[in-house]
């Protein structure tokens, strides 16, 4: 399998979850600390060595674009007024990746957004990662995948442990364990009862898929709300030509969940010195207040 040079991050949902906060404003830029939450996705990718990022947008997200591009006017007026270190880091934002779009004009489901990009793919494997799932480790989340997909010359889904109680709310896969964290799949069952689940191994949102996931998709029977399901087209494919699991090391937030949200925030402001200590000293006041 050749290197992974592109991404594919499906941004057009309505983000549903975080209303009324996102009314008007995308969920992927809604800040985790001090940046948007699309924005962690993308340095991820760039971590991982992918250079061109493929967003699955509508007609109303071209702020997240917007976020990737040079804003010559605020970077005038933070070099007239000597903020240099601000400048930087603006300027770098724009200067992470390549970024391409392409509208998915009806919200039909996440394997209907990977079907958005067929055309910019251009018959390369390549990943997806979900914009809300945010995954920090040493080794980036998505270049664990792509590790394995290039050993094993196969599609890498990645997976998470998950609470018993909270399997229904997941994809969950079925495999054996072939070496430490890395699985063979056999099978996966879409939120499955508690009772009927074969593992405690959650599907999350990141993905190294080969082209010929397109074919599966064009299969994909529509579901409830006519939404085309990715998960449809992994089993099918995993049936054909084989499919691995990576159990992901590190941490993972959901973006679209407020307590995650919340705790994503908290993570990250008690890395940054200048603020750590004020943090923890309010936290404490509203602990006690509880």
């Amino acid at each position: 399998m050749q290197e992974i040079r592109k991404v594919i991050i499906p941004v057009a949902g309505w983000g549903t979850r975080s209303l009324p906060a996102t009314k008007n404003i995308p969920k992927e830029m809604l800040p985790i600390y001090n940046k948007p939450v699309i924005q962690y996705v993308v340095e991820e990718a760039q971590r991982a060595h992918i250079q061109d990022v493929i967003f699955v947008t509508n007609r109303d997200k071209n702020v997240i674009e917007d976020h990737f591009d040079y804003n010559l006017q605020l970077e005038s007026v933070l070099e007239r007024a000597g903020k240099l270190e601000k400048l930087e880091e603006v300027r770098k934002v724009a200067e992470m990746v390549n970024i391409m779009s392409v509208r998915q004009k009806k919200q039909l489901g996440l394997g209907h957004a990977v079907m958005c990009a067929r055309e910019l793919v251009r018959g390369e494997p390549f990943a997806v990662m979900v914009g809300d799932d945010l995954m920090f480790s040493g080794v980036p989340g998505i270049r664990q995948l792509i590790d394995v997909a290039m050993a094993e010359k196969m599609p890498v889904i990645g997976v998470m442990e998950v609470p018993w109680e909270k399997v229904s709310r997941y994809g969950i896969i079925q495999g054996e364990e072939v070496s430490p964290g890395v699985y063979r799949v056999h099978d996966m069952v879409e939120k499955p009862a508690r009772e009927n689940a074969p593992s405690r191994l959650a599907i999350v949102g990141r993905y190294v898929l080969t082209p010929d996931i397109f074919d599966h998709l064009d299969k994909v029977q529509p579901g409830h709300g006519g939404e085309i399901q990715l998960t449809d087209a992994l089993k099918t494919l995993a049936q054909e030509r084989g499919m691995m699991a990576v159990r992901m090391a590190g941490m993972r937030f959901d973006a679209g969940d407020w307590s995650e949200f919340l705790s994503a925030n908290i993570y990250f402001a008690l890395q940054d010195e200048d603020l750590r200590y004020e943090l923890l000293a309010q936290l404490r006041k509203f602990v006690q207040f509880q």
